[in-house]
């Protein structure tokens, strides 16, 4: 294989800096960071913040204030993207494990110190099942999903809960592994008892399947 060409090369390293510098101004608790803050952070000069600042600014994801950097309105709207993009990624997996269980499938993810469903598929051929609507916000300790997604590594892979969100409904959950930026987590919900182990391993897979189609 060739070398890289040297101009590539340096676009290269000026994008790697560009998301480096606009990582350092998201990473701000507090005061917003000025220039030599960014400077120190990502190992460039002042003159070399400038320049990247140009780009990030006229897209509207960083504002200057003086010396002082925030992030701008632009990060909201690429935000807002997130979601549809995500929920479209993982409806061919959901959609497969609530017919093939029968029973509501689910990919929750983190929001804040809760849990957000955020793309829903109930399955066509039962009598009933649970209506679970986007958009449904529970407490990360409670339920399957919120649950599984704090499950570590090396612990089991799925999660199951009896009436802790609604009385009657029971759910098993797995986490959505190997995606980096993204805590979330598979799962069904469903009236009637949910035998967990032979509902998990199909529960595991489809948050696999959802993994790998968010790579």
């Amino acid at each position: 294989m060739g070398a890289v060409p040297g101009a590539a090369r340096e676009s290269s390293l000026t994008l790697e800096r560009g998301l480096a510098l606009l990582q350092a101004v998201a990473d701000a608790d507090t005061e917003a960071p000025s220039i030599s803050d960014l400077a120190t952070a990502i190992g460039a000069s002042r003159a070399a913040i400038y320049r990247l600042l140009g780009p990030l600014q006229a897209r509207g994801l960083v504002r200057r204030e003086g010396s002082r950097v925030r992030l701008g309105l632009g990060v909201l709207q690429l935000a807002g993207r997130v979601l549809p993009q995500l929920r479209f990624a993982a409806l061919p997996a959901l959609r497969g494990l609530a017919e093939k269980i029968g029973a509501t499938a689910h990919l929750t993810v983190v929001h804040g110190n809760e849990a957000q469903a955020v793309a829903v598929v109930e399955p066509s051929w039962t009598a009933y099942h649970v209506a679970y609507r986007v958009g449904t916000r529970h407490p990360i300790q409670r339920g399957a999903a919120g649950r599984a997604i704090a499950l570590p590594p090396d612990g089991p892979e799925w999660v199951a809960s009896s009436g802790e969100l609604q009385a009657g409904a029971h759910g098993v959950a797995a986490p959505v592994r190997a995606v980096p930026g993204l805590q979330a987590s598979v799962g069904v919900v469903s009236f009637e008892p949910l035998k967990a182990d032979e509902v998990g391993p199909h529960v595991v897979a489809a948050a696999a399947a959802v993994a790998v189609a968010l790579r």
